[in-house]
């Protein structure tokens, strides 16, 4: 068609610029984004796109969500979550008193107003073992952990113990467990003024802050190691919940900030607002 008709006749009769017909589109070399891409999902195998580019513009990258998504569909690095696997860990029958759940539609707005509480199980080759997390719901911190080879009331205290020692909640809620019902657990928090709040039996939506946290300890750092016994765990998991989840992994909820850093930056402001204006 070029050759019967002039160039410019047929860009008018089919609505496009002359220059058009020039056009070569460019090859962008994407292989450097795509090597950083591979480093943050070595590091943090459970983000998706989202968390990935929060992650890169953090390191001084500069790429947009849609980008990313194309480029980890590209590499199959989608997030893939691991198929549930249960172990009960709570026994709801028990003689102790309940506790009303008094963080439902409670709005969260400041440091230690609500921490929650649970435990989880984790699976070695010859036994299991028992972990115990309290966290700040506000910030998102790690208060206190602990990890036996028991799932008696000795953990959860033991856990509390650590926590109290620099922090104290207004609120402290859980599920209707024995193990956060039990008198010492419960005096323990009273002993501070702290006010015990519980899920209903059967309703572990009521204590979704600390399922969620469960689920990421097991999805990004239990699932993907083989621990060779109960004291590599314990060093494994204290690094994971103090270094990588406290200091470098983003919260999407914190606006893509680690705890550590949405707690000193709240702290921060707080303390710019209430100095007397110049």
């Amino acid at each position: 068609m070029g050759e019967e008709y002039p160039k410019a006749v047929v860009s008018r009769a089919l609505g496009v610029s002359r220059s058009s017909q020039y056009y070569e589109p460019k090859v962008v070399d994407e292989s450097e984004l795509e090597a950083d891409i591979r480093k943050v999902c070595a590091q943090f195998p459970r983000y998706g796109y989202r968390r990935v580019t929060a992650e890169l513009k953090r390191r001084g990258g500069r790429a947009n969500r849609k980008r990313i998504a194309r480029l980890m569909a590209k590499l199959d690095l989608q997030a893939q979550k691991p198929a549930p696997r249960k172990c009960r860990t709570t026994d709801s029958n028990h003689p102790y008193p309940r506790y009303l759940n008094l963080v439902d539609e409670l709005q969260v707005e400041r440091p230690d107003q609500v921490w929650v509480a649970d435990i989880t199980y984790i699976r070695l080759q010859k036994e299991f073992i028992y972990l115990a997390v309290l966290m700040d719901v506000f910030t998102r911190c790690i208060r206190g952990w602990h990890l036996d080879r028991s799932l008696d009331q000795s953990l959860t205290q033991e856990a509390l113990c650590k926590a109290l020692e620099t922090r104290c909640p207004e609120i402290h809620h859980s599920d209707q467990g024995v193990q956060y019902a039990a008198n010492r657990y419960v005096e323990l928090l009273q002993g501070h003024a702290v006010q015990v709040s519980m899920a209903e039996v059967g309703e572990p939506t009521q204590n979704g802050y600390a399922e969620r946290l469960m689920r990421t300890i097991k999805e990004e750092e239990v699932d993907l190691s083989d621990y060779e016994d109960y004291h590599h765990a314990y060093q494994q998991i204290g690094q994971f919940l103090e270094e990588v989840y406290m200091r470098k992994r983003v919260h999407s909820s914190l606006k893509y900030l680690t705890p550590a850093e949405f707690e000193a930056a709240w702290l921060s402001k707080q303390k710019l607002d209430s100095q007397p204006p110049l």
